[in-house]
C-alpha cells in the first residue's frame, strides 16, 4: 500500500510577543543584534492556562471542519515535549477530546525538532503495512513555559503551536526514504532539569524549571549533522539535490537556516522560511511551513520536497515526500 499527506492544518495562539515587549523588559538586550541573527519578529504565546494538547486539539479541528471524517481515523499519534501530564499519554486524552473511535490507536512521541519527521516515518509504515487505515499526526508545543523571562537564548527563538496532519493510502508512493538518527551525547545542551523523575541534586527544584540551551554546542551540531544526513538522504533515494524542488528545514532561525543553505550550496528559491513571524515552533514547524508554502503557491501539485528536522536530543531526521494538492 501506499502513502501520501493529504491535509495539514495549523493552530496558533492569538497572543503575539514581537520584539519591542522583549526589549522593554530586557532593557540590556542588543535587540537589533538578536534579531538579525534570529530573523524573528514575533512569537505566539499560549495563554497560562492552556497546554499544548490544547492547541492540537484546535488544530485537529480546524482539519475536521476542512471535511476530514472522524470516524476514519485508526492511529493518533501526539509529537510533544510539553505533555499536560507525565502520566496518562496525553494522546489518549485527545482522543476522548475529539471524540475519535475507540479503535484507534493513540500515543505519544517525546521528540522535538526531529518530531515530525520521526511521526511521518512511523504514521506512514503502519499505513503501508495495513495495520491502521488513515492516520492523523498532531504536533503541538508550548515552549515557552519553560523559559524564563531574561533568557536571552531562547526567549527570543521559540513560540508556541500545533499542527495537525492527515496521513492515508495513494496510488503512488509519495512519502519516504527517510534518514534517522540520534546523538544522545548532546542531551545536556539542551534540557529541561527536574522536570521528570531526575533530580539534579546540584540544583533542586524551585518551582518552574527552566528550559538550558547551549546555542553554540546546539549550532555546531546542527552544522554538523544536517549536511550529512541530507547527502545520506540523497543517496539512499538516489537523487541529487536537482532533484528537490523544494527543502524545508525545521524553521530553527535564521542564523541557522541560512547556514545550512549556504554549506549546500542551494539557491534561495528552494529553501522555505517563515519563523519571522511565528518563531520556532519546534515539533510543528515543518507541518506549519508546509500548508503555508502551499498556500503562498511556492509549493505546488506533485513537486518533490525534503523534510529535515534537528535538535533537542541530540536527533536528527530527514525525508522526501511528494507533494499533493
Amino acid at each position: 500500500m501506499k502513502v501520501k499527506i493529504s491535509a495539514i492544518e495549523y493552530y496558533l495562539p492569538p497572543r503575539i510577543e514581537d520584539n519591542q515587549v522583549l526589549a522593554s523588559e530586557n532593557p540590556d538586550w542588543r535587540m537589533d543584534d538578536i534579531t538579525k541573527k534570529t530573523g524573528i519578529f514575533k512569537r505566539h504565546i499560549a495563554a497560562p492556562e492552556e497546554t499544548a494538547s490544547d492547541l492540537a486539539v484546535k488544530a485537529a479541528e480546524k482539519l475536521f471542519a476542512a471535511g476530514t471524517r472522524k470516524y476514519d481515523i485508526d492511529c493518533l499519534i501526539f509529537v510533544t515535549q510539553s505533555p499536560d501530564y507525565v502520566l496518562p499519554t496525553s494522546a489518549c486524552m485527545i482522543q476522548n477530546r475529539l471524540g475519535l473511535p475507540k479503535r484507534c490507536m493513540a500515543f505519544d512521541i517525546n521528540l522535538g525538532c526531529s518530531g515530525f519527521v520521526y511521526a511521518l516515518a512511523l504514521a506512514s509504515s503502519l499505513v503501508e503495512a495495513k495495520t491502521v487505515g488513515k492516520a492523523l499526526i498532531l504536533c503541538g508545543e508550548t515552549y515557552t513555559k519553560y523559559i524564563l523571562k531574561n533568557d536571552r537564548t531562547c526567549r527570543p527563538l521559540f513560540g508556541d503551536g500545533a499542527a495537525a496532519t492527515l496521513i492515508v493510502p495513494s496510488e503512488r508512493d509519495q512519502i519516504g526514504p527517510f534518514d534517522l538518527g540520534t546523538d544522545g551525547s548532546g542531551a545536556n545542551n539542551l534540557i529541561v532539569k527536574n522536570s521528570g523523575a531526575r533530580i539534579d541534586r546540584d540544583h533542586p527544584p524551585d518551582g518552574k524549571k527552566p528550559i538550558y540551551m547551549s546555542g553554540s554546542d546546539v549550532f555546531l551540531f546542527t552544522m554538523n549533522m544536517v549536511p550529512k544526513s541530507v547527502n545520506a538522504l540523497l543517496k539512499s533515494a538516489q537523487k541529487s539535490l536537482d532533484d528537490v524542488d523544494l527543502f524545508v528545514f525545521h524553521q530553527a532561525s535564521k542564523l541557522v537556516v541560512s547556514n545550512i543553505t549556504r554549506h549546500l550550496k542551494l539557491p534561495d528559491h528552494k529553501v522555505f522560511c517563515n519563523f519571522a513571524e511565528i518563531g520556532n515552533t519546534v515539533s510543528a514547524t515543518i507541518p506549519i511551513a508546509l500548508k503555508d508554502a502551499a498556500s503562498k503557491g511556492v509549493l505546488k501539485n506533485e513537486q518533490r520536497v525534503m523534510l529535515i528536522g534537528f535538535g533537542v536530543g541530540y536527533s536528527w531526521g530527514s525525508g522526501l515526500i511528494e507533494w499533493s494538492s
